[in-house]
C-alpha cells in the first residue's frame, strides 16, 4: 500500500535568510528580515482580531494560523457568523458573532447567481449591513492588529478607523503587476456599461466615503498593504510579477486534522481515487454518474465519491461495491493514501493534492477554479476536463495516463519539496508578530 505523509512545513527559512550577508539579499528579503527581526523581540501578548465570512474555503485556511497565535499567548478574537463559530472556537480563539446575509456554506450553488454582478453584489450588501454589528461587537475592545479574509471588507474599514496594522490572509491567488489591465478591466468592461454595474460602484464609493476612505473600491478590495498568501507559490499565476513587499507566500497552513475523521484504504485496493467538488459546487449528479462508470469498472480500483448535500445517492443508479459514496469525507486523510484526485481545483483542494503528491484531474466549476486548474496542468501534475467533457471514457483515459506517468510523479515530488520550504503556519505567525512589533516600535 502506498501512503503519502503530509509535508511538514519547515520553519527555518527566515533564520537562514538572516544568516546571509546583507549584500546577498535583494530588497524584498531585507524588508522581510527587518520585520522578522522586530517580531522576535516582541514578547508581550496582543489582541489580534480576525474577520471572515461563513464559507469553509475562506475559514479553513486561516484556522491553523489562529491556533498558532493563540498558542503563542495572544488573545485572538474571530468575527464570524454563528454557523462556523464552533469551528473557530476549536482553535482557542474567541468568536465574535455577527449575522450575515450571504448564502450559507451549505446553500444551493444557484443562490449565488450566474453573472459577475450576481456574485459581487452580495458581498457589498453584506459588508454594509455587517459593519454596524462588528463596530458594536468591538466597542471598547480595540485590537492591536487586524487579520482578515479577502472577502471581509468591513475589516479593512475598521482597521483604518482603529489605526492598527491590517494584514490580509488570502486563501487563493493574488493580483500581480498588470492584473487590472489584463484581467480586471476586460472582466468589467460590459457590466460597467449597465446601470446596474454603475450603481454597484457608486454604492461602493459612497459606503467607503461615509467611513472616511477615498480609495477606489478596486484597490481597496484587491490591493492590501500587507498580505500573507496561504497557497503555495506554485499555484500563483505570474508569480514573478507579484509585489513581494506586499505579499508573502507562506504556503499551506495545515495542522492536525484528526478531528475531521480518519479513513482506511481497503485491503486489496491497488489504486484509490478520490472524487470531490468541494463544499459549494456539488450539485452535479450527471458528473457523479460518469465517475461511477469511469472508475467502477476499473479492476483493482477503489473510489471514494463525495457528492455533497444537494444530491440524493439514489440519483446515481446502481453503484458497484468498489465505489464508496459519501456526503462528506476527511479529504486530507484520504489524499494521504490516494493515487488520484478528481477535484474542482479549489485553492484548498489543489494545494492538498500537491502537498500529498497526488496526480489530479481538474474539473473546475466556478471562480478561481479555472485558473487553478490551468496552473495545475501547466505544472505537469494534472489534466483539465471541462464538466461537459468529463465523460466516463475521458475520465478513465486521463486517470490511467496520470497514475502511470513517472514524469508526473517526479514533478509532484519536486513541488512537494518546494512547498515544504515556504514555511507554512509558523512562518505566517512569525510575520504577523513582526507586523505587531514594527507597529509598536
Amino acid at each position: 500500500m502506498k501512503r503519502r505523509e503530509p509535508h511538514e512545513m519547515k520553519q527555518n527559512e527566515s533564520h537562514e535568510m538572516n544568516r546571509k550577508e546583507p549584500h546577498e539579499m535583494n530588497r524584498n528579503q531585507l524588508h522581510e528580515t527587518y520585520r522578522l527581526a522586530y517580531g522576535r523581540r516582541m514578547t508581550s501578548p496582543a489582541h489580534i482580531a480576525m474577520f471572515s465570512i461563513a464559507a469553509y474555503g475562506h475559514v479553513n485556511p486561516s484556522l491553523e494560523v489562529i491556533r498558532e497565535l493563540v498558542a503563542r499567548g495572544h488573545r485572538v478574537t474571530y468575527a464570524i457568523p454563528p454557523l462556523l463559530a464552533e469551528k473557530v472556537a476549536g482553535t482557542g480563539a474567541e468568536p465574535k458573532l455577527w449575522n450575515s446575509t450571504l448564502p450559507g456554506p451549505d446553500a444551493d450553488p444557484e443562490a449565488w447567481g450566474s453573472t459577475l454582478l450576481d456574485n459581487v453584489e452580495p458581498f457589498l450588501d453584506d459588508a454594509i449591513q455587517s459593519l454596524p454589528q462588528l463596530t458594536e461587537a468591538y466597542e471598547g475592545d480595540r485590537p492591536d492588529l487586524v487579520l482578515h479574509d479577502i472577502a471581509s471588507y468591513p475589516a479593512r474599514v475598521l482597521g483604518r478607523r482603529w489605526d492598527v496594522p491590517v494584514v490580509s490572509l488570502s486563501p487563493c491567488m493574488v493580483a500581480w503587476e498588470g492584473y487590472e489591465q489584463e484581467v480586471g478591466e476586460p472582466m468589467w468592461e460590459e457590466p460597467l456599461k449597465t446601470e446596474r454595474g454603475q450603481a454597484y460602484y457608486a454604492r461602493f464609493h459612497a459606503w467607503l466615503e461615509e467611513n472616511g476612505i477615498t480609495d477606489h473600491p478596486d484597490p481597496f478590495v484587491g490591493r492590501p498593504d500587507r498580505s500573507l498568501v496561504l497557497i503555495p507559490r506554485a499555484l500563483q499565476p505570474n508569480a514573478d510579477r507579484v509585489d513581494e513587499k506586499a505579499y508573502t507566500f507562506v504556503g499551506a497552513c495545515q495542522g492536525d486534522r484528526t478531528a475531521e475523521g480518519d479513513w482506511t484504504r481497503p485491503a486489496g485496493a491497488e489504486k484509490v481515487a478520490l472524487v470531490s467538488l468541494g463544499s459549494a459546487f456539488t450539485k452535479q449528479p450527471s458528473f457523479y454518474r460518469e465517475c461511477v462508470k469511469a472508475f467502477g469498472e476499473l479492476p483493482g480500483w477503489h473510489t471514494v465519491l463525495q457528492i455533497g448535500r444537494h444530491v440524493d445517492p439514489a440519483e446515481l443508479g446502481d453503484v458497484p461495491d468498489n465505489v464508496e459514496v459519501r456526503t462528506w469525507v476527511p479529504q486530507l486523510a484520504i489524499l494521504q493514501q490516494a493515487d488520484l484526485f478528481v477535484t474542482h481545483a479549489g485553492a484548498g483542494g489543489s494545494q492538498e493534492g500537491l502537498a500529498t503528491a497526488t496526480p489530479m484531474i481538474a474539473v473546475p466549476q466556478a471562480a478561481d477554479q479555472f485558473g487553478n486548474a490551468d496552473m495545475l496542468q501547466g505544472l505537469g501534475v494534472a489534466r483539465v476536463l471541462p464538466t461537459e467533457d468529463a465523460t466516463a471514457e475521458a475520465l478513465r483515459t486521463a486517470a490511467l495516463a496520470l497514475v502511470a506517468d513517472p514524469e508526473v510523479a517526479g514533478r509532484l515530488t519536486e513541488i512537494q519539496g518546494q512547498m515544504a520550504e515556504e514555511g507554512g503556519t509558523r512562518r505566517a505567525a512569525d510575520l504577523i508578530e513582526a507586523e505587531l512589533a514594527a507597529a509598536r516600535a
